[in-house]
């Protein structure tokens, strides 16, 4: 596989997955692919948001969540977008927690964090990461 052809998806596990798809569709997200097996839980589904996409299933086993420490979780999502105001208030809004207010950084780019409803760490913000360096 060339490099150009290689991608990356995150995948996550949600005890409500059902939930966690109807919150990040009311962020912004389009649900593209949904299996859930006969008793209703999701084996599988797929959500996309322009270029990101994201793969989440029902989780097999109860874990732990890291938990805020600061403002980080020590890992998440980050969502490259010009929207950062509008998101982390729709997300907000349909539940999750506000952990960075949109803000302006010193870095030049705009910015902002929340956890879903589940406790996962979601940042939005203006830089492009892999790009030529330009926000």
């Amino acid at each position: 596989m060339r490099s150009d052809e290689t991608s990356l998806h995150a995948y996550l596990s949600y005890t409500d997955a059902a939930a966690a798809i109807d919150w990040l569709e009311s962020v912004g997200f389009v649900t593209t692919v949904r299996q859930d097996d006969d008793a209703g839980r999701v084996i599988h589904a797929e959500l996309r948001f322009g270029q990101a996409v994201i793969m989440l299933a029902s989780a097999d086993e109860p874990y732990a969540v890291p938990p805020l420490a600061g403002v980080s979780t020590g890992s998440g999502l980050y969502l490259a977008t010009p929207s950062v105001d509008e998101l982390h208030d729709r997300a907000v809004r349909s539940g999750g927690t506000s952990v960075i207010a949109p803000e302006d950084t010193a870095w030049g780019s705009r910015r902002a964090r929340v956890l879903d409803p589940e406790g996962r760490e979601w940042s939005f913000g203006t830089h492009r990461p892999g790009g030529d360096g330009s926000d």
